[in-house]
């Protein structure tokens, strides 16, 4: 049995695919559009998955996407005659709803096929719904508190539950316009930070400042009685407006959500090429600490009323692995589990396994160790690729390519290392990844400027080998998805200083040989020439979506100030 999860017409757009319960392919539509969030329908991560099955979409059982129009609709029926749209809203929300509520029919236009000609049934899952079981279905636990947490989707903002089995019940939710989501990325626009996606760069830039501003942001995010949340949405516009987002293809657009009365009580806006002051930078911290303060509140109010020692958790608020990396000392709950796509591209697998496990009944028999879902390319493919470009290689098998980098990154080297499927999710985890020695602070500040092109107060993650994380870290639960900061210990920090940010933490990731062996090879292999089982990792691209071909990883090797690419079992160097 075939079943194809779709998110789409949302940020993050991708597919999934999966074959009786196991996964196929899963893959964001960014990768193939050269566009960073790519909104709109994801046909070409379609096409993907079908081709990695080997089958034609006439060979799949059943078909869903992440949104369900008529979820919560009395709610935005109410809100709408409330709040007396403009003419303009009544027609983007009608466009919205005709979209995703005929699914069938948009994928039948993009691929070409009559709808007479499918067996498949179609199937609106609830966007949080489909969070839930995306990290739920797939993780390692029988039995778990599930929350999931975002911006908004469905007109809702947060869902939580218990999962046990192939089943999982939901116990309440946040509904539109009360949203952690929203407020994190109206204050990264106050803050300069104004495309989708930039609430990590806010995340990063928080620990250079003090949380002195709390108390404001008190006024705005109010925890409740019952460790749930309220938003005043006068200091915001998305509720008197609307909504100011465009999902329908390319970047997603988010206009102005910060309202005059936020700048009344916190100044000016920073400007995006203004300088950062220190007022920004304990804006940043005051943020990211209320932030944990309500997340906090929920899941004390989830472990208290689920009484599970297990927690998974999805969406994209789920990404702020600074609160991630808490839960566990901070918390009872004893296991926690978040997939590497834990925003709304995740949504597709959450489709699949909805379909397959709340649905269908079928049991659970897979769990998601890794993120190496995406395409995969020959030596042929790559030979060919480094033909075209005229460009000297050598080929070498695993033992002495890896050998060979690892000597390279320990002599100063910056490594272009493409090996293997793509990884799911806004991380590279060691396919698609830029390595280089962490033992150098001058790293740091030479990948920000002359490589990444990016902010310098931006941190680069450690990748560890599992062994050894408790070596290195204040904390020594795995976490191969880099989605938890971790606090480096105090006697490592010097040794490890590039990859230790200004707080003296680190967003790491841990290696094992059976996830992905040439990446774990290649750590060993600089562990045992220096002593250090740590590289640093950072993703491969240059301010646009994580390379994706052997074509594109040469392109970005070469217009930026890599030494060497190392791509399949071939070496490149300048």
């Amino acid at each position: 049995m075939y079943i194809l999860g779709i998110n789409a017409y949302h940020g993050g757009a991708s597919a999934c695919l999966i074959k009786d319960g196991e996964l196929v392919g899963a893959v964001e539509e960014e990768r193939f559009e050269r566009v960073k969030y790519w909104a709109g329908f994801p046909v070409n991560a379609i096409k993907y998955c079908l081709t990695e099955a080997g089958i034609s979409v006439h060979d799949v059982d059943h078909i869903g996407i992440s949104r369900d129009p008529n979820a919560n609709i009395l709610r935005k029926a109410k809100h709408l005659i409330r709040r007396g749209p403009t003419s303009q809203l009544l027609l983007d929300r009608l466009r919205n709803r005709r979209v995703v509520g005929n699914i069938s029919t948009v994928l039948c236009e993009h691929l070409n096929v009559n709808r007479r000609d499918l067996k498949a049934s179609f199937h609106n899952v609830e966007h949080h719904r489909a969070h839930m079981a995306s990290t739920f279905f797939v993780s390692p636990f029988e039995n778990a508190a599930v929350l999931s947490i975002d911006g908004m989707g469905d007109f809702t903002s947060t869902m939580w539950g218990t999962g046990n089995g192939n089943k999982f019940d939901v116990s309440s939710s946040i509904h539109f316009p009360h949203s952690i989501g929203i407020l994190y990325t109206a204050v990264s626009q106050w803050l300069g930070f104004n495309h989708y996606g930039d609430e990590g760069k806010v995340m990063g830039l928080a620990p250079y400042g003090e949380p002195h501003y709390v108390d404001k942001l008190r006024r705005i995010l109010r925890v409740q009685a019952d460790k749930t949340f309220e938003v005043d949405q006068t200091y915001l516009r998305y509720q008197a407006e609307g909504g100011t987002m465009s999902w329908t293809g390319g970047k997603p657009k988010i206009g102005r959500l910060y309202s005059n009365k936020f700048t009344k009580l916190f100044g000016d806006p920073r400007q995006p090429n203004e300088t950062l002051t220190s007022y920004h930078n304990d804006i940043a911290a005051s943020l990211q600490a209320i932030t944990e303060e309500a997340e906090f509140a929920l899941l004390e109010k989830l472990y208290t009323e689920t009484g599970c020692d297990n927690l998974c958790m999805a969406g994209g608020v789920a990404l702020n692995s600074v609160f991630n990396g808490k839960v566990l000392p901070n918390t009872d709950f004893n296991e926690i589990y978040i997939q590497p796509a834990s925003s709304d591209a995740g949504t597709a697998l959450g489709v699949c396994y909805y379909i397959y496990h709340q649905l269908l009944g079928f049991p659970r028999t897979y769990n998601m160790t890794h993120a190496y879902t995406g395409p995969q390319f020959s030596n042929g493919d790559v030979e060919s690729a480094l033909n075209r470009h005229s460009l000297e290689y050598s080929t070498l098998d695993l033992p002495v390519l890896v050998k060979d980098t690892a000597k390279l990154i320990e002599n100063g080297n910056v490594i272009g290392w493409f090996q293997g499927r793509m990884e799911w999710g806004p991380r590279a985890l060691g396919n698609r990844s830029i390595i280089a020695d962490p033992r150098h602070s001058s790293t740091q500040d030479l990948l920000n400027s002359r490589i990444k092109n990016r902010e310098s107060f931006r941190p680069f993650a450690p990748a560890v080998l599992e062994e050894h994380v408790g070596d290195y870290f204040d904390q020594s639960y795995p976490d191969p998805f880099m989605l938890k900061v971790y606090g480096v210990l105090p006697d490592k920090r010097d040794i490890i200083p590039a990859v230790t940010h200004v707080d003296g933490s680190g967003r790491l990731q841990t290696v094992t040989s059976d996830s992905s062996l040439p990446y774990y090879e290649l750590i060993n292999a600089f562990y045992e020439r220096t002593g250090v089982p740590v590289l640093l990792n950072t993703s491969f691209n240059e301010n646009e979506p994580i390379v994706c071909t052997p074509e594109e990883a040469i392109a970005c090797f070469m217009r930026t100030k890599m030494d060497v690419l190392v791509i399949g079992n071939y070496m490149v160097k300048k």
